[in-house]
């Protein structure tokens, strides 16, 4: 009875007052999560995105012809732009307010629903600029139109007045929206001018008929105080930045713009497509200038125009292996662009991060098919280096998966070595020595400066992948990674054995200068993160290849970097006649026999052993994660707090 009474009573506090009805900014406060992710750092750019986009659409349209992205010292950030200005008067629906605070004060409420005011635009549902009020302390809209000036401000999201007129304005035309996000919601977070920047360059590739401009009152020492971006050849001038200095497989890359005319709808669909052997490959993809990190069927479209194209050129040119190349095997060393434009897109979530709209892959494949068709057969030298390096890949795709069925089909089976690998003849681990040599041509002379019966080599081509900076998907499918594991008869993290390991010591050799030291510090963050018992167990080394040799008449020295070739210089050699300098461009350039005398042979080489001497438990991991994560600005504040011991160093 007395349980009876007590569930009586406790449901007796559920009743009509219980349930709270929030109005549009106190529900976008409450669940900031629901409309633009959280309320971390990503989140807080995405409100300066959600304004540029309003500007995007208006430039798009053919409305603006430049708009201005300006973060102030005291962290606000002004979004202006010189399109038709947001219409001011009395909205039909509710004549006691403006068309411009029902934008600002109401979910759901734009100009983009009908599609008669934008034929496409990134913002959608009516929600960009009212959520970026709701989570301002301060906004301001200044608006030109009709040759008046109107201005109202706001405080998260509750208007501070009404709509004013505050002058003529005949000259001026356009938004101008300045706000400051609020720290109740955001905390301590800055807005970064380097991200900004980025994205205001972004936009300006991605539609070349609109001048970006950038200002900022922030110094943070990489960003300047005002630039300029217009970009006439869109996506091409963009990827072709991207991959500047990089070796590519066409001089030029597989580029075009195509309407969407032949399929009665508006919009179009921009695109840019290059392999190179020189990095990971990646997409950039966006739909009405909004990007899509998530992909969506706009890449989809695009993915299977490519492949349909490089099988067909393949069968056209009688390559019977051009048939097993996959998606998966495109991806790999391919740096591509895609942005299209298309009416009422449908987005996944309110940050869009993929393209969920499905005649979008209809349209996109149909578009690029027939134009990458010609520009294969117009270009057959570019089209042959494409299909021999896709093969290769493929081909190497299915040998490493045939490894894992085998794998899956006996315990007893054969050890399987890299391609690249040589290795020594000895059979016991003791005393065997593996290196790691950056490139073909620095293994051309350590094959020749080894000791066969001990000594392996592994080259490695270009820069090995940064395992804290990239996905960890892209660990298992890096050739580079997986060639590496191989060699040395292990596997990667929690699969890691130090008793399987092939040999005793593992040696990176990289040319002595800022890029081999670069190559250098990606194989160690990934040996610590990937294989750290090695490191403990003492079985990692840096070569010290020198950078000069110094000769003399017969006498021959050489140096390790520019402070001990000058020691040599004022003492002399003790020879006789002039001295000569020399100065190794890389390990590929030095003789079997220099590589062999300074760097290989125990009895004279130099060796540092890789240790790990930490005070504090996960002291260096931190500073690794500092240092090679996917955080740049750590990496800044770590400059900034120690450039002053590089002014004290005596170079």
């Amino acid at each position: 009875m007395a349980n009876d009474l007590l569930t009586e009573s406790k449901s007796d506090d559920y009743d009509a007052s219980s349930i709270q009805v929030l109005e549009d900014m106190e529900h976008v406060r409450l669940r900031p999560g629901m409309y633009i992710g959280g309320k971390d750092d990503r989140a807080l750019h995405h409100m300066v995105a959600e304004i540029v986009d309003n500007s995007m659409d208006e430039a798009v349209a053919g409305h603006a012809t430049w708009i201005e992205i300006e973060l102030h010292e005291n962290g606000h950030v002004s979004v202006r732009d010189n399109g038709r200005g947001i219409p001011t008067g009395p909205h039909p629906k509710d004549p006691e307010k403006s068309a411009l605070e029902i934008i600002f004060c109401t979910l759901n409420a734009g100009g983009k629903f009908s599609g008669d005011s934008y034929e496409t635009s990134g913002g959608l549902h009516g929600v960009g600029s009212s959520v970026v009020n709701a989570l301002s302390d301060h906004l301001r809209v200044e608006v030109a139109r009709n040759k008046e000036l109107y201005a109202m401000t706001f405080s998260r999201g509750i208007p501070q007045g009404k709509l004013a007129k505050i002058g003529a304005a005949p000259n001026r035309r356009g938004t101008a929206v300045t706000f400051h996000p609020d720290p109740e919601i955001f905390g301590s977070l800055k807005l970064k001018p380097a991200r900004l920047f980025k994205m205001a360059r972004s936009k300006a590739y991605l539609f070349s008929g609109v001048e970006i401009r950038w200002k900022t009152g922030i110094d943070d020492g990489e960003t300047p105080a005002e630039a300029k971006f217009h970009f006439p050849g869109g996506l091409s001038d963009y990827l072709n930045e991207t991959l500047s200095g990089a070796t590519t497989y066409s001089e030029q890359p597989f580029c075009g713009t195509v309407s969407f005319d032949k399929f009665n709808a508006p919009g179009k669909v921009e695109w840019a497509i290059n392999w190179t052997p020189s990095r990971d490959g990646f997409i950039q993809s966006y739909c009405n200038t909004v990007p899509t990190p998530e992909g969506g069927t706009h890449e989809a479209g695009f993915w299977a125009a490519i492949l349909k194209g490089i099988k067909a050129y393949g069968e056209l040119v009688s390559n019977k292996k051009a048939a097993t190349i996959t998606r998966e095997d495109l991806t790999t060393g391919a740096g591509a662009l895609v942005s299209c434009f298309i009416r009422e897109p449908e987005f996944v979530g309110q940050t869009k991060d993929r393209l969920a709209t499905v005649e979008a892959q209809r349209m996109v494949e149909n578009s690029v098919r027939d134009h990458f068709d010609n520009w294969l057969a117009s270009d057959t030298k570019s089209a042959g280096a494409i299909l021999d390096f896709l093969v290769l890949r493929a081909e190497e795709r299915l040998r490493r998966r045939q490894e894992k069925e085998t794998a899956r089909k006996t315990a007893t089976k054969k050890l399987r070595l890299p391609g690249k690998l040589v290795d020594c003849s000895a059979t016991n681990r003791e005393g065997t020595e593996l290196f790691i040599v950056e490139g073909d041509s620095a293994g051309g002379s350590a094959k020749m400066a080894r000791d066969r019966k001990n000594q392996a080599l592994l080259p490695l081509r270009g820069k090995i992948l940064n395992v804290l900076g990239a996905a960890s998907s892209k660990l298992g499918t890096n050739a580079e990674i997986s060639d590496l594991t191989q060699a040395l008869g292990v596997g990667l993290g929690t699969k890691f054995n130090v008793d399987d390991l092939r040999y005793d010591k593992v040696i990176i050799m990289t040319d002595a200068d800022v890029d081999g030291a670069h190559i250098a510090a990606l194989l160690m963050t990934f040996f610590f993160t990937q294989m750290r018992p090695m490191i403990d167990k003492g079985h990692l080394y840096l070569a010290c290849p020198p950078l000069f040799r110094l000769t003399q008449g017969a006498k021959r020295v050489y140096c390790i970097d520019e402070a001990e070739r000058d020691v040599w210089l004022e003492k002399g050699l003790g020879g006789k006649g002039k001295i000569d300098v020399s100065r190794f461009k890389g390990l590929g350039e030095m003789d079997a026999k220099d590589l062999k005398e300074t760097t290989m042979d125990p009895g004279s080489r130099k060796l540092i052993r890789v240790t790990i001497d930490e005070d504090e438990p996960g002291e260096t991991g931190d500073l690794v994660e500092r240092l090679m994560g996917k955080k740049p600005e750590m990496r800044f504040q770590y400059i900034q707090e120690n450039a002053r011991f590089v002014e004290e160093l005596d170079v």
